[in-house]
């Protein structure tokens, strides 16, 4: 299928409502992003490309690591992750402190903050510098060997991240962190300061598309298994509390960031991203989600 005219006229239909939202102007270099961006891009599974707008721009792709970071905790632990991140919908901000109390300190799953420095925890204890693996892992993956984070939007995201500290101490207190706090919180905010293109990061997720295997070289990232079970958490925990009106609305397995970006796979078809700064109150990118459940439409594919 030549997605190409569906991008363009999705472009065409969301030109009133991009820019509408709030970019994430709690970290500081994050508000200096023009909300007025928009980007898409789609590959399939024989590795054609459709883009339109911003899709070849690097944004901070933010909360989106989250998805390679579990990728790369259930590499090296397997199902042993399950016995520290839950894999249950959260229905509370993502980095809502109550929930994560009142459980004893074992994050709802691996989508929202408390998970994903649980699995960088697991980063932390197997490699020297933790956000280079990552940035190692998504290198040939994207197909950009010059990708790397941006160390302001670190830095930056460093300095705000109280909320963060207190879920790692509160985790720490319950045994559920084996490094030290900061040098978690270290990684964990340089890798969401990743920054790559909708082009990249679609091609990043062509494994999950194709049963675990990269298309493009065999190289086998998951089994068969767990690439199906980490396209049903993306489905029913990717986009925060949102989770369900996404999956109501667009119908795809999907994880978004704060930065704006929305990376979804139709298994066995295609890998699609948008990216759109501003976001709703949820933390999703506003006009990403639009172009999403238009696409779904427009196309007539979705999981369901």
């Amino acid at each position: 299928m030549d997605y190409t005219p569906v991008l363009q006229q999705i472009e065409h239909e969301l030109k009133p409502v991009i820019g509408q939202g709030r970019v994430a102007s709690y970290i500081p270099e994050l508000a200096k992003v023009s909300p007025h961006h928009f980007g898409m891009a789609v590959v399939a599974i024989d590795g054609s490309l459709h883009t339109v707008g911003d899709a070849h721009v690097p944004f901070s792709i933010q909360s989106i690591s989250k998805l390679f970071t579990l990728v790369m905790a259930l590499q090296l632990e397997g199902e042993r992750v399950w016995d520290r991140v839950g894999r249950e919908p959260s229905g509370t901000p993502f980095n809502s402190l109550i929930q994560l109390e009142a459980e004893s300190g074992k994050p709802r799953n691996p989508f929202i903050n408390p998970g994903a420095l649980v699995c960088t925890d697991i980063l932390c204890t197997r490699y020297a510098v933790p956000e280079n693996a990552v940035v190692e892992f998504l290198r040939p993956l994207s197909g950009n060997k010059a990708m790397h984070y941006n160390r302001a939007v670190a830095a930056s995201e460093r300095r705000t991240s109280h909320r963060n500290a207190a879920m790692a101490h509160l985790m720490k207190a319950f045994g559920n962190l084996a490094n030290d706090v900061d040098e978690v919180l270290d990684a964990y905010c340089r890798h969401c300061a990743i920054e790559m293109s909708c082009v990249e990061l679609a091609h990043a997720a062509r494994f999950l598309v194709h049963g675990g295997t990269h298309p493009g070289d065999h190289a086998a990232i998951l089994g068969t298994s767990l690439a199906k079970r980490i396209n049903a958490l993306m489905l029913t925990c990717g986009t925060y509390d949102a989770a369900g009106d996404f999956a109501f609305r667009v119908g795809l397995p999907a994880k978004s960031g704060v930065g704006g970006g929305i990376l979804a796979v139709m298994p066995g078809q295609y890998a699609v991203c948008v990216w759109s700064p501003a976001l709703e109150p949820s933390g999703n990118s506003l006009a990403g989600s639009l172009a999403l459940e238009r696409f779904t439409t427009l196309t007539g594919q979705s999981i369901f």
